[in-house]
């Protein structure tokens, strides 16, 4: 009997030295930069955005913005990233978000038809939500509030003046309905149509030379903005009244010079000189000084009506 061979064992796993690893050595992260806290201030000289994310930035936009109140103010530069497409009120925004959240704007609809936004631009009356940055001259854009009014806070001003003259115009006075009901031609329609476009921004009674540089004249001069309101009222056919005398001397008609300085500034195209102040003028110098109006009174016993009488006339 032969020996059993053993049996064979299977081999044993071979182990492998385990690599060792290490660590990468840690970069530091790069910073990051946001516009939606407050950023640094330059000092003195106005406000700035992030040095560096500067050069992310191919076109900066700076405004020149006046801050202060009745007191006093000055001048102060905030400088943010030019966006494409803006208007004036969209960086006063950005402003407000970042640099200077106390800057005070007052702005309703920023679609030019609420008349809020009215400042001055680079001088120049204009509603800040009308006008694009890039169709300004390049350099700081200057934003003032309107000088023709008191300051309140920083673009905000005063305004309360031409709501005191709406109340001094009589209202309008139909004469009572016929059985048939009004009927007026379109051209009478048409005519008064235009005046009604008025969205109240007051630039036309900013840039007025007449108040805005001769603050005792707003005691008896009404403004661009009210002789169109006039106007509209004296040309519409089914309107009783007669407020010729009241414009003439109680208005204060005669200080317009017509120089259409008012026409230029109207965000809705308005020709306030031509087609309302000069034929109110016309109307106001027929009833005092044509001859053959003064006949034609006389005549038909329809004589012109004094302030006091054109005042208690309308309806309130």
């Amino acid at each position: 009997m032969t020996d059993a061979m053993p049996a064979s064992t299977p081999d044993a796993p071979q182990v492998t030295e385990t690599p060792q690893v290490t660590e990468a050595p840690q970069v530091p992260d790069a910073p990051q930069v946001t516009f939606d806290q407050p950023l640094p201030s330059t000092g003195e000289l106005g406000h700035t955005f992030d040095p560096v994310a500067a050069d992310e930035y191919e076109e900066t936009v700076t405004l020149r913005v006046w801050r202060g109140d009745a007191g006093g103010g000055d001048l102060v530069d905030y400088t943010l990233p030019a966006n494409e497409g803006e208007v004036v009120l969209d960086v006063v925004h950005r402003i407000q978000a970042t640099l200077a959240p106390d800057l005070a704007c007052r702005w309703n609809c920023k679609a030019g038809k609420c008349g809020s936004c009215s400042s001055e631009i680079n001088g120049k009356p204009r509603l800040m939500c009308m006008t694009r940055v890039d169709e300004l001259p390049e350099g700081p854009i200057t934003v003032t509030p309107m000088r023709a009014f008191p300051v309140l806070r920083d673009l905000v001003t005063d305004v309360s003046f031409n709501y005191e003259v709406a109340k001094r115009v009589p209202a309008f006075a139909p004469p009572p309905a016929p059985p048939e009901g009004y009927r007026m031609q379109q051209v009478d329609v048409e005519r008064g149509q235009e005046f009604r476009k008025c969205i109240e921004c007051f630039l036309c009674q900013d840039v007025c030379h007449v108040i805005r540089d001769h603050e005792e004249n707003k005691e008896h001069y009404a403004g661009p903005r009210f002789f169109i309101r006039f106007a509209e009222l004296e040309m519409h056919p089914l309107d009783t009244n007669d407020r010729r005398e009241l414009v003439r001397q109680r208005m204060g008609l005669g200080l317009c010079n017509i120089t259409k300085c008012c026409t230029e500034v109207c965000p809705e195209h308005i020709k306030i000189t031509d087609n309302a102040i000069i034929p109110l003028k016309e109307r106001a110098v027929d009833a005092s000084y044509d001859p053959v109006a003064w006949l034609g009174r006389k005549i038909l016993r329809r004589p012109k009506r004094s302030p006091e009488e054109a005042t208690a006339a309308s309806p309130r």
